[in-house]
């Protein structure tokens, strides 16, 4: 299976918050490939996918950062209208819920995904059964 592993930090949404955890990062010299924000009120969620999750990951906790590993696929799909669609589709057939997608594209004919879901190993299956492209983790880095 082709899953890639994000770094997923739990922070107070306020002011600077990102930037401390971008500035530990920078610190370290790991570089982020791949963002997401999202709030829920008084906390958010920071998602990354950066070149050296273990370096990252200990970089975070030793600086009193609430963080964990979280598994996602990369999904590449041709940059046209309605290849989100082809994605959710196929998980939806079969009964997957899409937790949280982002995604963007990578050049001028293909796009790439990053879908969060409950079982990643068997929604891989099922996107690899629809003929999708999954990426891997060194692939995801180079993209």
């Amino acid at each position: 299976m082709n899953a890639v592993r994000l770094i997923a930090v739990f922070a107070e949404n306020k002011p600077g918050q990102t930037a401390r955890i971008t500035r530990l990062l920078a610190e370290a010299n790991i570089n982020i490939r791949w963002a997401t924000i999202a709030n829920n009120g008084a906390f958010g969620v920071l998602k990354f996918l950066v070149d050296k999750p273990d370096a990252a990951f200990h970089q975070l906790k030793q600086n009193g950062v609430m963080v964990t590993f979280l598994e996602a696929l990369a999904v590449e799909v041709q940059d046209r209208p309605g290849a989100l669609h082809t994605v959710a589709e196929a998980l939806a057939h079969h009964q997957i819920n899409l937790d949280n997608t982002s995604g963007y594209v990578a050049d001028r004919n293909r796009a790439i995904l990053i879908v969060e879901v409950q079982d990643v190993a068997r929604a891989a299956t099922v996107l690899e059964q629809h003929k999708l492209h999954l990426l891997s983790q060194a692939e995801m880095l180079q993209a």
